[in-house]
């Protein structure tokens, strides 16, 4: 399945935005883009793949409450609303994090996610689906799932990935776009041409999606390591519990905003079919049968 998160479709917009001005601004800096100028495009390249990728970071924790239409418990009103945020404080004290904003969503499927740029300016949030169909040992598992996401890093972590792949994805745009440019325009003037402007810019886009294989593993294997911090701050049991609780609603399409899924616990089913090396999220049963491969 197919699942660019928020952070991954935000990160993409930026990197095609500063791609764009990158060719215009590049060469009035002095950097060559063609001839002998490889390691001034790679630095070029470095420095706004890096950028688009801290820009989408910095966003990420606004736009998850936009686009999700997220809650923040500021006053707890109710004793669910006082449990969840005094059980997300237990777990962040447990791995000595700062108390991240905890928040609910209205969404019918069962799901969860945490994001934000600093593990302790974090959010964690959970649907209303969660919460009607899940016991509390089990939406204390999933929070402490999300919560090893927070302390382990995971969106940091992400950005720096992702930072490198648009470096590589800018820079062999641009070696292809200076290639047709001069091989198939026909350009014999040391400036680049409309052939790398127009090949660059479409390859920004083909090579980030394709790239994002890559990205996609990471958040796969990160996956496997919050559940770990889930058994451990919540009981190997309660965690495989919670696991076994979104199986049926992975079987039915999810209502999660497209560009969250990446980030929630639940991947759900829905959207385009396409090769697992571009799912998000390792399938349940992977997930349970790791768990249940580690000592109590």
């Amino acid at each position: 399945m197919l699942r660019i998160g928020l952070f991954l479709l935000t990160n993409l917009a930026v990197m095609v935005v500063f791609g764009i001005v990158m060719n215009v601004i590049a060469p009035m800096l002095g950097f060559n883009l063609g001839g002998t100028g490889t390691t001034s495009l790679l630095v070029m390249c470095f420095i706004y793949g890096m950028i688009g990728s801290f820009v989408s970071l910095l966003m990420s924790k606004w736009l998850a409450k936009r686009s999700t239409g997220t809650q923040v418990i500021e006053q707890p009103a109710t004793q669910l609303e006082v449990w969840l945020v005094e059980t997300v404080r237990r777990l962040a004290q447990n791995v000595n994090i700062d108390m991240p904003e905890v928040g609910i969503f209205d969404n019918p499927s069962p799901n969860a996610f945490a994001t934000g740029w600093n593990k302790n300016k974090a959010l964690v949030a959970v649907s209303t689906g969660l919460l009607q169909s899940m016991n509390r040992e089990e939406v204390e598992a999933v929070l402490a799932h999300e919560i090893g996401h927070v302390a382990n890093g995971d969106m940091v972590t992400l950005a720096l990935v992702q930072g490198v792949v648009n470096s590589f994805v800018m820079f062999f745009a641009r070696i292809v776009g200076l290639f047709v440019d001069q091989a198939v325009f026909k350009n014999e003037s040391n400036a680049p041409g409309m052939g790398y402007y127009i090949t660059s810019m479409v390859l920004d886009i083909v090579f980030g999606i394709a790239a994002q294989a890559v990205v996609m593993w990471f958040s796969r294997y990160r996956e496997y390591r919050a559940d770990e911090a889930g058994a451990r701050l919540a009981g190997k049991y309660n965690m495989i519990a919670a696991l076994e609780a979104l199986k049926p609603a992975s079987q039915h399409p999810d209502y999660m905003p497209q560009g969250m899924k990446a980030f929630a616990i639940n991947e759900g089913k829905g959207g385009f079919s396409f090769a697992q090396l571009f799912a998000s999220h390792p399938s349940l049963d992977d997930r349970i049968a790791h768990l249940q491969k580690l000592a109590h």
